[in-house]
């Protein structure tokens, strides 16, 4: 399975701790995040995952910011993006279950990076569960 990764300065060390975990479960990884404390600006490391997420480059995309609002709102933009706001695993799970969610965004500031890691592994193994929820997600894009 492909992941793209992305982060602002808010969480290159979350991003470092998800990316070595994912890579142990033997993802591939593709990361767009700074590594660095250094004020950037978090459209610029969320579009490329939004992208990849879009052309099915990736299968997931992971974003992470301060407050996790911000770059999920950038990948939101993308056609066929569906990116949930997660600070708990149990949010993972049915962003995932009912919203059928393809990106999921972290908020570094109010998170561990044990949670985040739990967040990352509920997320991707869960499945959409389909069925009544089909309907909502269908008309959740703009046509």
């Amino acid at each position: 399975m492909k992941i793209s990764i992305g982060n602002d300065h808010a969480g290159p060390e979350y991003k470092i701790a998800i990316v070595k975990w994912l890579e142990a479960k033997g993802y591939e990884v593709t990361n767009y995040g700074t590594d660095t404390d250094a004020s950037v600006d978090y459209p610029d490391f969320g579009h490329p995952v939004a992208t990849d997420v879009e052309e099915g480059k990736a299968d997931f995309g992971i974003v992470i910011c301060g407050s996790g609002n911000g770059i999920a709102m950038t990948v939101n933009k993308h056609a066929g993006v569906r990116a949930g706001l997660c600070w708990t695993k149990e949010i993972a799970y049915l962003t995932r279950l009912h919203n059928d969610a393809n990106i999921v965004s972290i908020p570094a500031r109010y998170t561990s990076i044990q949670q985040a890691i739990e967040i990352v592994e509920t997320f991707l193994e869960t499945a959409f569960e389909g069925g009544r929820h089909q309907n909502r997600v269908d008309k959740i894009a703009c046509k």
